[in-house]
């Protein structure tokens, strides 16, 4: 893949929000069918078929149920761009204090139905000697399948990609999603790489309080996902508030033992 069309599709990927970004004049064909049409909320079927890593028949809702997931969707053979994106969700993960397989799954599966487990297995034995921490290979998942359910969960997040017949590649967006444990799409996180930040805040909500701690919840309520960016920012007014608190809650401390004192002083006195 050219150094033009990885840097085009990029900013598509960055551009894309709720509704379809307006493609720039000059854009070449492949890429004014690419981008992430964000489906917030959405239920993803849990019932479509897929092949794993090992040549076994699975259900995608065979990963959901109890853990958030971190979906991506790349093929295996992609020159450059997946392995990317890959790369770049590999090294958010591998400074998380969350562990793939613990507190979340994470979903790979091809978007070219012609590719096999077998490479799916070979993808997966890359990355696993990658990500280093035990356990992954239970919690990281690399499927394949056939084009219906690959077009079905295309649809159901959002992901346009097409064939460009003059570089004999696909054309198509750089990014993760993270789903609820009952497939409900929680955020889409775009590009190459991913804020651990954003990324753990983001799995935190989808997890609806059941993993993360109680800094998590205080980061959540300060931090503010942007559906257009998908990223997390700051919400000033909201971190204003956590001040003023914090502020009353020491002010408060500091009266309190000011009273104290001087009670202890004036029992000293009067003896």
């Amino acid at each position: 893949m050219s150094g033009a069309l990885l840097v085009s599709l990029v900013l598509l990927n960055v551009g894309s929000g709720l509704a379809p970004a307006r493609v720039p004049q000059g854009t070449p064909p492949a890429l004014r069918e690419v981008g992430f049409d964000q489906k917030l909320s959405h239920q993803v079927p849990l019932d479509i078929p897929f092949t794993d890593e090992t040549g076994r028949a699975v259900r995608l809702g065979d990963y959901f149920g109890k853990k958030p997931v971190v979906l991506s969707l790349v093929y295996y053979e992609c020159p450059m761009l997946c392995t990317l994106t890959l790369n770049g969700l590999t090294s958010a993960l591998a400074v998380m204090s969350f562990d793939v397989g613990k507190e979340f799954e994470v979903v790979t599966v091809s978007f070219e139905p012609k590719e096999t487990w077998q490479l799916a297995a070979a993808k997966k034995a890359a990355y696993m000697k990658r990500y280093k921490r035990p356990g992954a290979d239970a919690g990281w998942h690399f499927l394949v399948g056939d084009k219906a359910a690959i077009d079905r969960l295309a649809q159901a997040v959002g992901f346009r990609y097409a064939w460009d017949e003059n570089t004999r590649q696909y054309a198509h967006p750089s990014g993760i999603v993270t789903l609820t444990p009952q497939g409900r799409i929680s955020h889409y996180l775009f590009g190459i790489e991913y804020a651990p930040k954003d990324l753990r805040l983001s799995l935190v909500e989808a997890a609806q309080g059941n993993i993360g701690t109680a800094v998590d919840q205080v980061l959540l309520y300060c931090y503010k996902y942007d559906a257009t960016t998908g990223r997390y920012g700051a919400a000033v007014m909201r971190i204003l508030r956590v001040l003023a608190a914090f502020t009353a809650l020491a002010l408060a401390a500091f009266i309190g033992l000011m009273l104290r004192r001087d009670r202890r002083l004036a029992r000293v006195g009067a003896a």
